[in-house]
């Protein structure tokens, strides 16, 4: 869906990494996560940030970029993204149907926005149903094409350095 949108994979990588999560990062660091030239991040950086979707501040000699969350279609833009990587649906379904949940963190790789197709979870709560898991697991796989594993704690393990929570 997004890719028949936006023409350039550099353009979507960072749409991802920007909206899916409250995260920045600096042209250097984009470059070497996405395996791309600096050229071509810069490239797309500066067309989002004429667009008003990406904002910059210097941080020393570093330009830092994030989201500009003030813009008009930021709502839209993250809804979209988080669609496109079918978390949404994923959580929702986990948080409605796996029983007692009273939190699901998104950690790892996503919650640094980065798309490297494993989706790392971790549940609050108790008497999780298991075979539900299981099932979502293997549903998660095979309509969005990415790993789904999952940690379960019975109590808040403390500091979860997890953007997306839902839950309670």
């Amino acid at each position: 869906m997004l890719e028949s949108l936006v023409t350039s994979k550099t353009r979507i990588k960072l749409l991802l990494k920007f909206f899916s999560h409250q995260n920045s990062g600096y042209l250097r660091s984009l470059a070497k996560d996405f395996d791309e030239s600096t050229n071509s991040v810069r490239v797309e950086l500066n067309r989002l940030t004429e667009a008003g979707l990406l904002v910059s501040e210097e941080e020393g000699k570093t330009k830092v970029y994030k989201a500009n969350n003030q813009h008009p279609f930021f709502t839209e833009i993250k809804n979209m993204v988080s669609k496109f990587l079918g978390l949404d649906d994923l959580m929702e379904r986990i948080v409605n149907r796996m029983g007692e949940v009273e939190r699901a963190y998104i950690v790892g790789d996503y919650a640094q926005g980065i798309d490297s197709g494993v989706v790392q979870m971790i549940l609050i709560g108790k008497n999780l149903d298991q075979e539900y898991l299981n099932f979502i697991r293997n549903k998660t796989y095979e309509k969005v094409h990415r790993k789904v594993e999952v940690s379960i704690f019975e109590e808040d393990p403390g500091d979860i350095s997890g953007i997306m929570v839902y839950g309670n």
